[in-house]
């Protein structure tokens, strides 16, 4: 079993016919997701990467003709709100957003219709979702997994690939890896994860990557402390030196007044049991002082 994505994913590529598209949805199929559906207007009725791939002119088509239950979107930020939009009243209930740049308040109405149409947006600004050994949504290098029981949620792209290689390198897989995106307004939260890894029989333990700005780490050290006692956790946040007022990457990543602090998520993690690692590459360490057998 896994988290978001899985063997039962039928996934259509928004924007499949430009650059990053066509180059991700290639890496998808390679890596055995499948990929139903392509949409780009004006080209329905063609194929994509190679004639293995049917484009459509809209998402209500590839949900209609192919089934299509899943979206990932590698459209630029101008059209991005609206590709989501478009996925949501389809009837996608997955909706992974890799575009970064969108502007927080375009969003804000964005989320509040994916939430009434009952669906879930990842994202955006963020890598995507990785169920090891079943499917591959997003932009998460395929060789850096193993399938395994470890379910890995993080606000960061790159330190999300640092601390997945570290514990493969561990011997220890992962169940399901989500990228959550590190702007300011996002569809899916860490408390979010953290919700649906309390719920998956197959994930056994979970690592938190999280960095300075915004009160979530502390919402999902709340969580934890209350509904996951027992479980063996791990967490690592970035931007411990990061000034106050200096934003430090992500558009989420910054210290206002006395909140968003890294000492702060810091302490309510190991408040909670949660162990926080002084680099990624500690993480498969913790975890296992945390009781974790891999």
């Amino acid at each position: 079993m896994s988290i978001l994505v899985g063997r039962d994913t039928r996934l259509v590529v928004q924007g499949i016919t430009g650059r990053e598209g066509e180059f991700h949805t290639r890496a998808a199929i390679e890596y055995g997701t499948n990929v139903v559906a392509g949409t780009r207007p004006g080209k329905g009725g063609q194929m994509a990467v190679d004639g293995k791939v049917p484009i459509f002119d809209t998402v209500w088509e590839a949900v209609e003709q192919v089934g299509a239950n899943t979206s990932v979107i590698y459209i630029p930020a101008p059209g991005a709100p609206d590709a989501i939009l478009e996925a949501a009243e389809a009837g996608i209930k997955t909706i992974v957003c890799i575009t970064e740049g969108i502007p927080a308040l375009d969003l804000v109405p964005v989320v509040e219709v994916v939430e009434r149409a009952g669906a879930r947006l990842i994202g955006p600004n963020c890598p995507g979702v990785t169920s090891p050994g079943q499917a591959k949504v997003g932009i998460i290098p395929a060789s850096i997994h193993k399938p395994g029981r470890v379910g890995v949620v993080s606000r960061s792209g790159t330190l999300t690939y640092e601390a997945v290689q570290a514990m493969t390198d561990a011997g220890l897989g992962q169940s399901t890896c989500v990228g959550i995106g590190g702007d300011p307004i996002i569809g899916t939260t860490f408390l979010d994860v953290l919700k649906l890894f309390s719920d998956d029989p197959d994930t056994d333990a979970i690592v938190m990557i999280g960095e300075i700005g915004g009160s979530a780490e502390e919402e999902a050290a709340s969580y934890a402390a209350e509904n996951l006692k027992g479980v063996p956790m791990a967490a690592f946040i970035a931007g411990r030196t990061a000034p106050p007022g200096r934003r430090m990457g992500h558009a989420g990543a910054i210290i206002s007044g006395s909140s968003g602090t890294a000492e702060g998520k810091i302490t309510a993690l190991a408040a909670a049991g949660v162990r926080v690692a002084d680099s990624p590459t500690q993480l498969p360490a913790l975890l296992r002082q945390a009781g974790y057998k891999a």
